[in-house]
């Protein structure tokens, strides 16, 4: 942030975020930065992953 009181601010009044919080913010960052394609096929790993299904057999791009 440019404004270091707005930040400070912000600070006190809502404390510091949670290191999760940080480092998800960090990924959205990271994954809105990929193309297309590229999101579908995270998108994918990560819901069959969370299926718990194979992994596919061709590697991603």
């Amino acid at each position: 942030m440019k404004n270091l009181n707005f930040a400070a601010e912000l600070h006190l009044k809502l404390g510091a975020p949670a290191t999760g919080t940080v480092e998800s913010l960090r990924l959205l960052r990271a994954f809105l930065k990929l193309a297309p394609r590229q999101r579908f096929e995270v998108i994918k790993l990560v819901e069959d992953l969370a299926t718990e299904e194979a992994l596919p057999e061709h590697p991603l791009s």
